[in-house]
């Protein structure tokens, strides 16, 4: 019995020890799961894996759908609400709504040329029928497209195949389905796509953002036109202005910039696989395919044609762009500075917004969030494209596909300057001039004066006046009594003495209010 008792003791020690390396083994291996994530504008299936023992809420596995709480990147997350304009335009829908564009308008182009019997004139009927398939262009319609690039595995081909089942129902234009994509590149298309993606999103939302900030910055420009400050050159006082002047600056020089922003061409190409109509002239070879290309570039899409390039148009007109975008930015990034700089020092009152917070632990504190908010957002934005100017204009030889991936990302850094935008007008909403403060600074600094009376005594031929002033001023205080008698001492005409102690620190303006109010 005995015997038998340890035998059945070491059969259960083994089970035991089999199910617990089963047991191990199955928690080795990753668990799968499948889930639908929306991601853009369109859905899109993608497996997750989990492993056990890494963080994991609740200690399970799980996928998460794609929403402002779970977005990886701030601008489709906590700022979705911002950028969501920009979503029709750069996300996968956009990319391809604009390249079904480009295919349909090519084929209307080849069915408009005489010399291409095989396509000939199209009815009104097809032609009101193919302008609807990209103007109707719908979610559905491009997650059919992302369903047939599954098989694909090519993008741009995918559009190809589901124009063609789009038409396959009529007669007239499943006759002449091989035409689409005729001659084309993918290149041909994605270019084209782009340009106009680009001149949606500058035309529809930038300029208008860009230019709300010049209009609220000019407000202030013409509202505060008279209220006299303190300026500061090296961080240390120095000749007054006023509010509005210093606001009037930053106006005229983002007015320059949206504008050449708004003037930079972008160009397009349709010449295909290396840029000399090869595939073109092999078909056609009577047809002068670059007269054709310039007018479909010009006139049918309204970009600007680029007659010499290889398989791609080279992106020199993608780094104009964002250059002058960046400019406008790194401007605008100084003026957040500035009315940070002058909120710190007291020129401005910011007003409480009732629920609002400013700090965990210092209840008295009103933040100025929305001008940090702008300028870091700026920042990164002028960092993306710091990069599109760095790399877009290089692809090796006729082609590279490095570029590819660079533009898709086009659109973060307009999400990002979009952000920017709106953060400055908010932050502006919510100030308030201290006139009086900066009034009495400027009563604690009448060395400022010094410049005005040494000018004078230049004109009427005093000696040293620059060192005479020096010696008064230079690292003192001075008082409005000590300059009146400095003043009145000098061997100049009575008139300019009379003038010079009417002159204040706060009157000594120059043309800085009609200079605001011009703007």
């Amino acid at each position: 019995p005995l015997l038998l008792l340890i035998l059945l003791l070491l059969l259960l020690m083994a089970a035991l020890l089999r199910a617990a390396f089963a047991l191990s083994t199955q928690r080795s291996k990753p668990r799968i799961v499948s889930s639908s994530v929306l991601s853009g504008r369109l859905h899109s299936f993608q497996r997750v894996t989990c492993r056990e023992g890494s963080f994991c809420p609740q200690r399970r596995c799980f996928s998460m759908e794609l929403s402002p709480l779970t977005a990886i990147s701030a601008i489709d997350g906590r700022y979705g609400r911002i950028t969501k304009d920009l979503r029709p335009i750069f996300s996968e829908y956009g990319l391809i709504r604009t390249r079904v564009q480009v295919e349909v308008k090519w084929l209307l182009k080849l069915s408009s040329m005489k010399q291409i019997k095989e396509v000939g004139s199209l009815s009104s009927e097809a032609i009101n029928e193919l302008h609807s398939i990209y103007k109707n262009f719908s979610l559905a319609d491009g997650e059919r497209v992302k369903e047939i690039e599954r098989t694909t595995k090519h993008d741009v081909k995918a559009v190809e195949y589901f124009l063609k089942e789009r038409v396959a129902h009529s007669k007239e234009l499943s006759s002449i389905a091989e035409f689409l994509h005729f001659a084309c590149t993918s290149e041909d298309i994605n270019n084209l796509a782009y340009g106009l993606m680009l001149e949606e999103a500058r035309s529809q939302v930038l300029l208008k953002e860009m230019q709300n900030v010049i209009d609220s910055i000019r407000g202030m420009a013409h509202e505060h036109a008279a209220v006299p400050m303190l300026c500061r050159t090296h961080g240390q006082p120095a000749t007054p202005s006023t509010m509005g002047k210093e606001m009037a600056n930053f106006v005229y020089r983002l007015d320059q910039q949206r504008n050449q922003f708004a003037g930079v061409e972008i160009r397009g190409k349709s010449a295909g696989a290396v840029g000399n109509y090869n595939a073109h002239l092999s078909a056609y070879p009577d047809i002068d395919w670059g007269h054709v290309a310039e007018s479909f570039v010009n006139d049918d899409l309204g970009l600007s044609w680029n007659p010499y390039v290889t398989q791609i148009e080279n992106h020199d007109f993608v780094a104009e762009l964002f250059d002058a975008l960046g400019r406008f930015n790194t401007i605008l990034i100084d003026f957040d500075r500035d009315m940070w700089s002058y909120i710190s020092l007291g020129y401005f009152k910011q007003r409480a917004i009732a629920g609002e917070i400013g700090s965990s632990t210092m209840p008295h504190k009103v933040n100025p969030i929305d001008f940090e908010n702008s300028e870091g957002n700026l920042g990164i934005a002028n960092a993306i494209f710091n990069h599109f100017a760095n790399k877009l204009p290089i692809s090796r030889f006729q082609r590279d596909l490095s570029d590819s991936t660079v533009m898709r990302s086009i659109g973060v850094g307009a999400a990002h300057s979009l952000i920017a935008y709106r953060a400055s007008c908010a932050g502006m909403k919510k100030l308030d001039v201290n006139a009086k403060l900066m009034a009495d600074e400027l009563d604690n600094h009448w060395e400022v004066l010094a410049e005005p009376v040494q000018t004078v005594m230049r004109r009427y031929a005093i000696e040293e006046p620059y060192e005479k002033l020096k010696d008064l001023t230079r690292g003192k205080g001075i008082d409005a009594e000590r300059m009146r008698e400095f003043i009145l001492k000098l061997e100049i005409p009575e008139s300019e003495k009379e003038r010079l102690i009417n002159l204040t620190p706060s009157t000594y303006i120059g043309n800085a209010e009609a200079a605001a109010k011009a703007i």
